[in-house]
């Protein structure tokens, strides 16, 4: 078993384009970050540090200088080490806590599909502002691999990091809109009159306001929990499908979903990503982590009692009997079109994608390429020399 990867504090993810004080507190937040070893699991976890050391930092300096920075720290890359017996080491970043969305990445790592392709992987989990961090390792060499939603990877493209998606569990979007059964609405056409939780700034909110009519619909930051969901009747807020309506209804609440991909906007969800420079200099790495991950996906689809427990043993986050729930919600999610192989991705999909983020004004319009945002050349079987 191998020891943490590193111990200490770095900063991450800077963007010179951000000007405006709110965003640049965001940005600092989400990068100003220490990993925390565990020498009694290969799990890795990331904490936040305190905003107000981190922001006088990034005050004092200036973005060119804090990368020079952190360029200058990086003494050696961090995504791949030699392990025992063989075996090589990658990290493997979450985008948020272990939840059944990561069912089959962790089902891989606990049924010993990583260890038959010779991969020791260290799961990293995510929490509160992980979405990004996990963009920002990737493009800084400090992880190989990380999981990821497509409307990310087109965003990353956008900024210049060179994130490419090798499969997708989650064919359609877990995204949706969670009401009260007793609020009236049918569809997300109908929210009316009533609070909205929700982060607006990410592209399903930005194409929920420029399609939906959201008459008289007051947005308010989303907490990340049911709490107020379950005080106020006259209040929804964002949601996936298999995870916080099991919460609230738990609770004693009455939640009813409506899907964000009913209006048109469906990205895939829970994206294997990695780098481009991966791609090209260890392919045969990116093979075997892709081979054994879609493995571990079918093995959970079918049976998701073994991940289910590992999800549990990582974070106590949800119970078993949510873990169980959310795996079936969450199956309808993942099935593919005949004679497409699990966790596969199309060129009309991504396509759609990008015009989507284009259109809502939150990427210039050529910025992204379609196919250059995923790749399946490793859900084939490998091509060998004649």
């Amino acid at each position: 078993m191998r020891e943490p990867f590193v111990t200490g504090t770095f900063l991450v993810g800077l963007n010179a384009h951000a000007t405006d004080m709110n965003v640049h507190r965001t940005i600092v937040a989400n990068a100003c970050t220490r990993i925390v070893g565990s020498s009694q699991s290969r799990v890795v976890h990331i904490a936040t540090l305190s905003l107000d050391s981190c922001m006088s930092i990034s005050h004092r300096l200036s973005v060119p200088i804090l990368i020079a920075l952190i360029c200058g720290g990086c003494t050696e890359q961090a995504d791949v080490q030699p392990a025992k017996d063989g075996m090589v080491g990658v990290k493997l970043a979450l985008n948020w806590y272990p939840e059944v969305e990561h069912g089959g990445f962790i089902a891989a790592e606990a049924l010993g599909l990583y260890d038959a392709e010779k991969l020791d992987v260290e799961l990293v989990p995510g929490g509160p502002g992980a979405p990004q961090l996990v963009i920002s390792e990737l493009a800084a060499e400090r992880i190989l691999f990380a999981v990821s939603d497509a409307d990310n990877v087109v965003k990353a493209r956008a900024s210049g990091y060179p994130i490419v998606a090798v499969l997708a569990p989650l064919q359609d979007s877990p995204r949706c809109i969670m009401v009260h059964q007793d609020s009236g609405f049918k569809t997300l056409e109908d929210l009316a009159d009533i609070e909205l939780a929700i982060s607006e700034t990410r592209p399903f909110a930005l194409w929920m306001k420029k399609k939906l009519p959201l008459k008289n619909v007051r947005l308010i930051p989303f907490s990340g929990s049911v709490g107020e969901f379950l005080l106020k009747k006259e209040f929804a807020q964002q949601a996936f499908v298999f995870s916080e309506p099991f919460a609230a209804k738990e609770q004693g609440s009455d939640p009813q979903t409506m899907m964000v991909s009913d209006i048109g906007f469906n990205p895939y969800a829970s994206l294997l990503v990695t780098t481009e420079k991966a791609i090209r200099e260890r392919p045969e790495l990116v093979r075997s982590m892709v081979s054994a991950s879609v493995a571990g996906w079918g093995k959970y689809l079918a049976d998701p009692s073994a991940g289910n427990a590992a999800i549990y043993a990582m974070s106590k986050n949800m119970s078993p009997a949510a873990l169980e729930f959310g795996a079936s919600a969450m199956a309808p999610l993942c099935k593919v079109r005949d004679n497409e192989p699990l966790c596969n991705m199309t060129l009309q999909r991504w396509q759609t994608l990008v015009g989507q983020i284009e259109e809502v004004e939150d990427i210039k319009p050529g910025s992204v390429k379609a196919e250059e945002c995923f790749t399946t050349e490793f859900l084939l079987p490998a091509k060998t020399a004649e």
